[in-house]
């Protein structure tokens, strides 16, 4: 599929656009201020030049470690407009986890703040390269040269932003194109060694487009997003998705479900993004009802019964759903807003335009523009996920309806396999959020002598609610069949203490293990 004179393909196209056709419409709102787009292509062009006084070239890996904020996507869109890569540090990692990413994407540049969120990062910093303090590049971070501290504490071998945008000597006209590499993407942090993901102006730019047309995004619009930045889904989904519509980005530095809704309320958000984790604490959260929230649709990555409640209790009628992972840009299938609602609520989603879905062996491979180049700098792990013939492997399992549309199964690694039958974690999820009891719920397999393995089940009660486990395991038999209903069912009151990652994903590898912990501590029911 031809994609040149359907949607702009690279950053700077796109954000020329948006200025252009809406220069007065406020393209974000963050805690660290508002601008329009007139106001957002001027700061890029601004941070584009200083960048170049610096020595930024065409292909350089430029770091980022900062909350959420215009800033943030000010130099996302310069550093992409020179041709430049981007790589997103998440800002929950610890130190070894920082140095391993700025090493092995070879980071010349990084911005970072110097705290955010009580977090010291200097300190993060200092931990893994010293030569912040005297010199720079230090043996342990041989390729990073700069550092553009955001904040007060500005060791001696960095510099502030001020010296740093001070340091523009006139314009610099953008120079990108839609084949270079815009981003370095590091997949959710759920293993040791994550791998980058090398993204693409095209990849990015054409998803950003045609995920926000599906969602019926338009000028005028104010989206709400939470999702972190360093995340595929706040840089494709939520950035350029709204820079493609000219639509207003509203976000946060962190995720409160009460002050979303206050401030979806403020704003007059008409659209927001979340995963299941998400839309739950949205659903549930005791300040909801009184808030008069002027939604009109929502982009989802959840199960049948949450899709309903946000229609029915959010007001949010336009809601889709979505189906992707960072390899893919990440959208590879999404419903959309003009589409009957019993297709949007049962997640039976179209791949996006121009690209190929197959199933093999329950497996979903993905064929077409939106596929990654690679995983940087790990030749083998690339060959073994993405065919000769491009067919890109994504490890999760699916259907094929006759009609085209996809319907996500589950991981292929968190799949339960019960006797002889395979159990997928989401859809036992979904029966037990039908309980009224149950505020969020989560799955995993744990071993078991007879069967291989069986169902565990993590539950969040509702406020108020206090239901017994035995109760809940006997109305889980009722409802399902007897080989998926949970053998083992624990209530919690949250998931942040076991295992929850920066884009609010429950990381079942962690719940998994606390749940072998308690079998052999506790003898759970």
């Amino acid at each position: 599929m031809e994609l040149s004179g359907l949607c702009p393909l690279t950053t700077c196209d796109a954000l020329r656009r948006a200025a252009t056709l809406a220069p007065d419409v406020e393209a974000v709102v963050a805690a660290d201020g508002r601008v329009t787009y007139a106001e957002l292509a001027r700061e890029v062009a601004s941070v584009r030049a200083a960048l170049a006084a610096v020595g930024v070239r065409p292909g350089d890996h430029i770091g980022i470690c900062l909350g959420n904020s215009t800033q943030w996507v000010s130099l996302f869109l310069a550093i992409g407009s020179l041709g430049a890569v981007a790589v997103p540090v998440n800002t929950r990692f610890r130190s070894e986890e920082m140095a391993y990413a700025l090493r092995q994407s070879r980071v010349r540049l990084l911005f970072i703040a110097d705290r955010f969120l009580k977090i010291d990062f200097m300190k993060m910093l200092r931990d893994v390269c010293p030569g912040i303090d005297t010199t720079l590049p230090d043996p342990a971070l041989p390729d990073l040269e700069s550092v553009v501290v955001i904040g007060d504490d500005v060791p001696a071998a960095t510099r502030s932003w001020k010296d740093f945008t001070a340091a523009a000597a006139g314009p610099v006209e953008p120079s990108c194109s839609p084949d270079d590499v815009l981003l370095i993407q590091y997949t959710s942090g759920t293993t040791s060694y994550p791998k980058g993901v090398l993204l693409t102006h095209r990849s990015m730019c054409a998803n950003a487009f045609f995920s926000g047309a599906r969602m019926g995004l338009r000028s005028g619009d104010r989206f709400h997003s939470i999702r972190p930045f360093f995340h595929v889904a706040g840089t494709t989904l939520s950035i350029l998705a709204a820079v493609q519509h000219a639509t207003t980005l509203v976000t946060m530095e962190r995720f409160d479900p009460g002050k979303a809704l206050r401030q979806m309320e403020e704003e007059r958000c008409t659209h927001f993004s979340g995963n299941d984790t998400i839309a739950l604490m949205l659903l549930n959260h005791p300040d909801r009802a009184a808030r008069r929230l002027a939604l009109r649709g929502a982009w989802l990555a959840a199960s049948p019964t949450i899709v309903r409640r946000v229609i029915d209790e959010l007001g949010a009628r336009e809601c889709v759903t979505g189906y992707g992972l960072s390899e893919a840009s990440p959208n590879v299938a999404q419903s959309a807003w003009w589409e009957p609602e019993h297709i949007r609520v049962s997640a039976r989603m179209r791949p996006q335009p121009g690209t190929e879905v197959r199933i093999r062996d329950g497996e979903i491979l993905v064929r077409g523009w939106n596929v990654m180049r690679g995983y940087f700098d790990r030749p083998e792990e690339t060959a073994q996920t993405l065919t000769t013939d491009g067919w890109l492997a994504t490890g999760d399992l699916g259907r094929l309806g006759e009609d085209g549309r996809l319907e996500f199964v589950g991981r292929a690694k968190e799949l339960i396999r019960v006797g002889g039958e395979n159990v997928a974690p989401a859809e036992v999820e979904d029966i037990l959020h039908r309980h009224p009891d149950i505020r969020q719920s989560a799955v995993v397999g744990v071993p078991d002598g007879r069967l291989g393995e069986v169902p565990f089940a993590f539950v969040i009660l509702n406020d108020g609610c206090s239901a017994d486990p035995d109760e809940l395991l006997a109305w889980s038999r009722d409802h399902m069949a007897g080989f998926k209903a949970p053998r083992y069912l624990v209530v919690v009151q949250d998931f942040e203490k076991i295992g929850m990652t920066a884009s609010s994903k429950v990381q079942k590898k962690q719940l998994a293990a606390h749940a072998a912990e308690l079998l052999r501590s506790e003898s759970p029911r």
